[in-house]
């Protein structure tokens, strides 16, 4: 059994918005922004409907939902998933467009009702917060308890959870554990089997319930955010290297094209993985030793091949 990585825009609005997502979202939305009674989220309605089409271009996702929680009190959470860095003012822009988009020209201001904006990242935003989950709000410099709680930002940065499914001791770690590790598992954890909701997602997670050219489409996401990832980390160490010395600059480049190298490497064991099976040792030692060229070949060739076999072709000669 194989799962989508929900970290991709396909798999995570398959799984949080689709119409069967009603008990997903109300248990994930509680867990995550840890609503206690009277708080408590009852009832959901997706503002952004998302039947699970195929992804056509490389989009971020964020949904919209409007939640009534056991005080009778509704108002909008808007949910994304991030994988690249650099994106801090695009979360707050669809925030406030979230929030001010409730109201049209001629509209009472006091229609507008509270939005929360819950942001997951696959990297580390906010090096010198030490929580998973950081909360922001508009605060009085003069008394901080003092707060305008119509807009809030909640960011939830998944490196920083570390727990194993032994140490998994509540909800909102059993979510964390599945965003993070539900793309790498074969199995649902009993851990993770004993929440209803999370064993639903799983299902809708499944990839054996999908079309291939939806699995290709998932397959592909991947692939763009790993290289996307990849080209701003590769930037970002090449304008450190800049300022070093000429001599030890050209030794940091080939570290970093090596780097690079391995890491393509570790992609392609992964999608072959996925779309075949375990693999032979011997299969995966000649990827990590294969050059850039030749993984780029292969890796072109894993979404459209119908075995193995058709991946590892000879390659043409230039």
């Amino acid at each position: 059994m194989r799962f989508l990585n929900p970290k991709t825009d396909f798999a995570f609005k398959r799984i949080f918005g689709s119409t069967e997502s009603g008990e997903i979202l109300i248990s994930f939305l509680n867990a995550i922004l840890a609503l206690e009674p009277p708080r408590l989220i009852t009832a959901v309605t997706i503002l952004d409907p998302y039947l699970a089409p195929r992804i056509k271009g490389m989009k971020d996702t964020y949904l919209d939902v409007r939640v009534r929680d056991q005080s009778l009190r509704d108002y909008i959470i808007e949910m994304q998933v991030l994988n690249v860095e650099g994106f801090e003012k695009r979360v707050l822009y669809n925030a406030c467009k979230a929030y001010a988009g409730q109201i049209q020209k001629g509209d009472r201001y006091r229609e507008l009702t509270n939005v929360v904006a819950i942001t997951i990242t696959d990297f580390v935003m906010f090096a010198a917060l030490p929580g998973v989950i950081n909360r922001f709000m508009l605060r009085a410099d003069a008394n901080s308890d003092i707060a305008l709680e119509d807009l809030e930002l909640v960011f939830a940065e998944l490196p920083k959870f570390t727990q194993g499914e032994e140490q998994l001791d509540g909800v909102v770690a059993k979510w964390f554990y599945f965003l993070k590790h539900a793309g790498d598992l074969q199995a649902v954890p009993k851990v993770l089997a004993s929440e209803p909701a999370i064993r639903k997602a799983f299902e809708l997670a499944n990839q054996a319930a999908l079309t291939p050219e939806e699995l290709d489409d998932q397959d592909r996401r991947e692939v763009f955010i790993y290289l996307q990832r990849e080209s701003i980390l590769y930037a970002a160490e090449r304008s450190r290297a800049e300022g070093h010395a000429k001599g030890h600059a050209e030794g940091h480049e080939k570290g970093l094209a090596e780097g690079m190298r391995q890491g393509e490497a570790e992609l392609l064991l992964r999608l072959l993985q996925r779309r075949f099976g375990p693999l032979p040792v011997a299969v995966q030692a000649r990827i990590r030793a294969a050059d850039a060229a030749t993984l780029e070949v292969w890796s072109d060739r894993v979404l459209q091949a119908s075995s193995l076999e058709a991946v590892f072709a000879p390659v043409p000669l230039p």
